[in-house]
């Protein structure tokens, strides 16, 4: 959106503040719970187990989604910033699982978060490395990364799954995407704000009358649990260490392009020790995950979506998303419900959602100068980007370690465009872009 309509520092009043908290919570919670059943169900743990996984992680969200919004010393990003169980860490997980157990996770996960922690401390020279034309790049990246995954919502599961792209789904989908757009583009006050929880309701509410909403995850759920420490135990195999550290490697590229999107969606200038704090809490956070027995964290790029889409930039209104986050943690049937809204829902929402991503880093690439040197920069870094997401068969052949590394096309993206900024000639003699300063100035004075 051009204009804010409440900036960082705003605080709505509390019936509004929670209903604009659900909305990031229905954005991330798919997310947030996707992780932990995936890794449980590949390495065929006990559904109790599962569980387990699964209420550590979102307990754990809540807690470092609070920290990251409201800061806790020289931790958090003060930011809206929504955290959660990375998918970089998948197959680092699986592998280590497979060979020492659940408690080799958990252990290799705790060690490889010094990584992430010591790395933090060189976010100011790590900053220096991203002028507009990289961040740009990583911030359009980001979006077209997350499009595919909307889409698999859009039509019902994934590709090959009874139903997919089943009419009835499509209909239900495009049914909430002309919703919302309608409550954006015309929508005042709570309505356009609450765009997203309010089309996702009549989205609900519409397949509740067709009978596409199957209740079966709630009444299996527990009405109360809290996660234990330590629940599967600590065991640190070296391999498993060096997969995760460089899983944490990965992570801190992906959520260097996750801040400097938010920064963009929040109209917040992004600066070197700004991601400092934030990056120091991605990996206090892995450390905590770890410690209460679920897989490691990082900042959820999905919520930027939800940022940019509203307008609603409070970090007031995300800390509030952690509280409930925190109680989904701990009352399992009220994650359950969530669980239970049908994909085309939330692929109606998600597609508007991830669009506006991509639509905020071309915003970003076209206030770069327009010169054969930038072009290169930015076909091929999305093009390279997009290679992966779209077949990443292509590297089905590569070692392991390679797969860990380039599986993501946000990481690919930004790691070629990083690389093709620093040996492309005709580079700023200072890593920063000189203008950017300027053009972060001029995004903050048109939310005025």
């Amino acid at each position: 959106m051009d204009h804010l309509l409440y900036n960082v520092e705003d605080k709505p009043p509390v019936a509004m503040s929670l209903l604009l908290a659900a909305q990031h919570l229905l954005a991330a919670l798919g997310g947030i719970i996707a992780v932990p059943l995936v890794v449980g169900g590949v390495l065929k743990l006990p559904t109790d187990q599962i569980v387990a996984l699964v209420n550590a992680a979102l307990m754990v969200s809540g807690v470092v989604t609070i920290i990251q919004c409201r800061g806790l010393g020289p931790v958090g990003i003060k930011l809206p910033c929504v955290m959660g169980t990375s998918f970089t860490f998948v197959a680092a997980a699986i592998a280590v699982g497979f060979e020492h157990g659940v408690a080799g996770i958990m252990g290799s996960a705790l060690a490889g978060s010094m990584v992430m922690i010591v790395g933090s401390f060189f976010m100011p020279q790590i900053r220096k490395l991203f002028p507009p034309v990289v961040t740009g790049t990583v911030v359009t990246m980001i979006g077209l990364s997350l499009i595919p995954v909307a889409v698999d919502w859009f039509a019902g599961g994934q590709v090959g799954s009874p139903g997919y792209g089943n009419p009835a789904n499509l209909g239900i989908a495009l049914f909430v995407l002309a919703l919302v757009i309608g409550l954006v583009q015309w929508g005042r006050g709570i309505f356009s704000a609450a765009a997203i929880v309010i089309g996702m309701f009549v989205g609900y509410a519409a397949c509740l009358a067709l009978g596409k909403v199957d209740f079966a995850p709630v009444t299996s759920a527990s009405v109360f649990a809290v996660p234990q420490p330590f629940h599967f135990g600590l065991a640190f195999p070296v391999s498993g260490i060096i997969g995760m550290s460089i899983a944490y490697l990965v992570t801190i590229v992906e959520s260097t392009g996750n801040f400097l999107a938010l920064g963009a969606a929040t109209k917040t200038p992004m600066t070197g020790e700004k991601m400092a704090k934030g990056i120091l809490c991605d990996g206090v956070g892995s450390a905590l995950a770890a410690a209460m027995s679920t897989t490691p964290f990082s900042s959820f790029a999905q919520n930027v979506g939800v940022v940019s889409l509203t307008g609603v930039a409070s970090r007031h209104v995300v800390s509030l998303t952690g509280v409930l986050l925190l109680l989904a943690g701990l009352f399992p049937v009220f994650g359950a419900l969530i669980v239970t809204i049908p994909l085309p829902v939330l692929g109606g929402a998600g597609l508007m959602m991830f669009a506006m991503i991509i639509a905020a880093g071309i915003q970003m690439l076209g206030r770069v100068e327009h010169n054969k040197r930038n072009g290169v920069i930015i076909a091929v870094a999305i093009g390279s980007g997009m290679a992966v997401t779209v077949r990443p068969e292509i590297l089905a052949q590569l070692p392991a370690f390679v797969k860990e590394i380039f599986g993501s096309g946000i990481t690919v993206g930004s790691l070629v465009a990083l690389l093709l900024n620093l040996v492309l000639p005709g580079r700023p003699t200072e890593f920063a872009d000189p203008h950017e300063g300027e053009f972060l100035e001029e995004i903050a004075n048109e939310s005025v």
